[in-house]
């Protein structure tokens, strides 16, 4: 059975269809604007996440140790790293236990010339036995001879970069020779990872290779313990502290959890990602006002329609009915329209802003639709209850008398 109410609830929508459309822009700006900034927020937390989960089994050791490059050198050495000694190098390895690998790493920031353009990045002295352990090659073979080195995706891409291809390590000096390394292979793209091995702007070069040129042998930047069972490493990180930082008031190294560090990255992005959604959100309060004044131009208009209903016996609450359904009404169109352009808008906001739609489609990310369709719509319904009160509060004998 139709309800007659709502018959004529659609009849005035219609009648009023320019200003009921403008009205529906309002919802429809809101639910783009809150579906957009927290698919953004969300696939840039998902972004970030999936990068740090990379490395997010390893313990990262550092210590307050400062090591500067060999007096003379052409490299330039200007910069200061952490250094891990050989004697503490052997304990990290006798408390980690077996099965566990350690990855002693030696970096340092350099300029490098490629053909006759000049860069700046950094170098990691690694063992060959370890680029396999967590580096993916993505092109050419691992380290071999003296002079090797492997280069990360953005070098290769910024630079053309070839197998075969030399690099003059560190600063040019006139006509002083640098040292040559050669490419033997390119390292698949890592982005942002918690291991705090980021070699995307990076060369890889053999642990004899860059103490002979930087010095500093078994003095390490710092030390990467990979373990087998994730669900070992804080009784790895325990472990290694009690071996190693004999007096907790004076700890000789530091051991970074990379998985503590995913979590409290993803907490702050996840405050991030509420901030925006509140941004999102004050767009729907403009469209709160704007549904109400057109509810309430509606009941001013039909004043004298509202007084026959209820001179007929109609009761207050199917009054109130018929303008709640008018303000559902306009809650769907702007909702569905909405809804469809956020897809669009939303796409091409994340595409632009974050460089990759991978994301876009997990429920996580496209469920903000759904959800900003509903909030549109349960704002719609809240603003028409003041208009749809007084309608059914008018007294019927005014209500007649008014023109």
């Amino acid at each position: 059975m139709r309800d007659i109410f709502f018959d004529l609830s659609v009849r005035s929508v219609r009648l009023n269809f320019l200003r009921s459309m403008l009205a529906s822009i309002g919802i429809v700006i809101g639910v783009v604007a809150i579906s957009s900034m927290g698919m953004l927020g969300t696939n840039m937390q998902l972004q970030v996440k999936d990068q740090l989960s990379t490395g997010a089994d390893t313990l990262v050791i550092t210590n307050d140790a400062v090591r500067f490059g060999p007096p003379g050198s052409t490299i330039d050495s200007s910069s200061t790293s952490t250094g891990i000694t050989k004697t503490q190098l052997l304990k990290i390895k006798q408390s980690a236990g077996t099965g566990n690998t350690i990855i002693p790493i030696y970096r340092s920031s350099t300029e490098f010339t490629l053909g006759s353009v000049n860069g700046r990045g950094t170098v990691y002295g690694l063992a060959p036995n370890d680029v396999t352990s967590f580096l993916t090659l993505s092109n050419g073979t691992n380290l071999d001879g003296m002079n090797d080195a492997l280069v990360g995706s953005t070098i290769a891409s910024n630079f053309n970069v070839k197998i075969g291809s030399r690099i003059h390590i560190g600063k040019a000096n006139g006509s002083e020779t640098r040292p040559v390394v050669r490419v033997v292979g390119i390292i698949e793209e890592r982005g942002t990872s918690s291991d705090n091995v980021n070699t995307d702007n990076a060369i890889v070069v053999s642990r004899d290779w860059y103490t002979d040129h930087y010095g500093g042998e078994d003095q390490y930047t710092q030390v990467n313990v990979i373990v087998k069972d994730i669900d070992t490493i804080s009784e790895v990180k325990t472990a290694i502290d009690a071996k190693v930082n004999k007096d907790p008031d004076s700890p000789v190294i530091r051991i970074q959890d990379a998985s503590s560090r995913l979590s409290s990255i993803t907490s702050t992005l996840s405050t991030m990602t509420t901030f925006i959604l509140a941004i999102g959100a004050i767009s729907l309060l403009v469209a709160a006002t704007s549904i109400f004044n057109v509810m309430m131009m509606s009941v001013n208009e039909r004043v004298q329609e509202i007084g026959i209903l209820l001179s007929i016996g109609t009761e207050q609450g199917e009054v109130r009915r018929m303008f709640l359904y008018e303000a559902l009404i306009l809650g769907i169109l702007g909702g569905c329209i909405g809804g469809i352009c956020s897809l669009v808008i939303g796409y091409s906001v994340v595409g632009a802003m974050i460089g990759s739609t991978a994301y876009f489609f997990l429920p996580e990310s496209i469920i903000y639709i759904p959800a900003g369709m509903i909030i549109g719509i349960v704002v719609c319904i809240i603003s028409g209850l003041y208009p749809a009160w007084r309608a059914s509060n008018m007294d019927p004998i005014d209500a007649l008398r008014s023109e």
